[in-house]
C-alpha cells in the first residue's frame, strides 16, 4: 500500500503583504521544488489561492498527525 504524501505547514513570521498573509498564522505549503531551489515556498495564503513567497516570511512546523488532519479538515 502507497503511504500518501505528508503536509506540509509553516508559521508566518512576517508578511511584506499584510492582506495576503497574516503574521503568527499556520499556512499549508505546497511542494514545489523548483519553488524551493530560488527559496520560495508555495502557501496557500489568506484568499485560499497557492502563491509563491519568501521561505524567510515563514519558518516551517511538524504537526501530529491527528493535528494534521484536524488542519486540513478546518481549511
Amino acid at each position: 500500500m502507497k503511504k500518501s504524501p505528508q503536509h506540509q505547514f509553516a508559521i508566518c513570521l512576517h508578511a511584506d503583504e499584510e492582506d495576503m498573509l497574516t503574521p503568527r498564522r499556520i499556512y499549508e505549503v505546497l511542494p514545489d521544488e523548483s519553488a524551493a531551489k530560488s527559496n520560495y515556498l508555495r502557501v496557500i495564503d489568506d484568499e485560499g489561492e497557492d502563491y509563491l513567497y519568501p521561505a524567510d516570511n515563514f519558518v516551517l512546523v511538524e504537526f501530529a498527525p491527528n493535528v494534521e488532519h484536524a488542519l486540513l479538515e478546518a481549511a
